[in-house]
């Protein structure tokens, strides 16, 4: 089994992964944050490091993937391959932050790569609105993300509906978090879990 969460900068993908992987008692594939040797020159210079940072983005996931397709475990993970393509790398090609050159070059890996992964058994898209993420953003604290402009959630957040709208390689689960807490608050958790567990196990288990 494999399922991958989904969702915006701050709408809490990497809490869910862990509490998740510790719930089912399943491996966790996060994403390569703080090992991103470009992350923070990215968002002092998004022009400049764009396509550094979205080929790293790109390597690590499809590692990471053929990780999970080699695995005996079932495994949660943190972001897909395809919001890499979809809605970073799409975001800072409309937006002019990656030339016409790099986006083709990066586009083209990328389809190079999406012919040899999997997509999950499950994508569960965290759905968050912009006051709920920069919350978010401002509680973990990170410095280098002091700098996100409310515009870049903004488009982001309006790639994700477009492309949560047309996704059809496999099972969809929406979740709205805006009005969640499912760190503090148990019930919160346990509603996402049981929804998960009517999308994997069926309805009657």
């Amino acid at each position: 089994m494999h399922i991958a969460v989904s969702g915006n900068i701050g709408s809490g993908k990497t809490t869910l992964v862990k509490k998740l992987a510790s719930h089912y008692n399943w491996q966790a594939e996060f994403e390569s944050v703080e090992e991103n040797p470009y992350l923070e020159d990215f968002y002092e210079n998004m022009q400049k490091w764009s396509f550094h940072l979205q080929v790293y983005f790109l390597h690590s996931r499809f590692n990471q993937n053929r990780r999970i397709q080699e695995s005996s475990r079932s495994t949660i993970q943190d972001r897909t391959i395809y919001e890499d393509a979809h809605i970073f790398a799409a975001n800072l090609f409309e937006t002019q932050l990656i030339s016409n050159r790099d986006y083709s070059n990066y586009l083209e890996l990328y389809r190079s790569m999406e012919k040899y992964i999997n997509p999950p058994d499950l994508l569960v898209y965290l759905k968050a609105d912009i006051p709920k993420l920069v919350d978010q953003i401002e509680k973990r604290g990170r410095q280098y993300e002091k700098t996100i402009q409310i515009s870049y959630l903004k488009s982001l957040n309006d790639h994700y509906k477009k492309w949560i709208s047309a996704y059809r390689q496999g099972k969809l689960l929406v979740i709205d978090v805006n009005e969640m807490d499912f760190v503090e608050n148990r019930e919160h958790f346990s509603e996402i879990v049981s929804k998960i567990d009517r999308e994997i196990f069926g309805l009657f288990t």
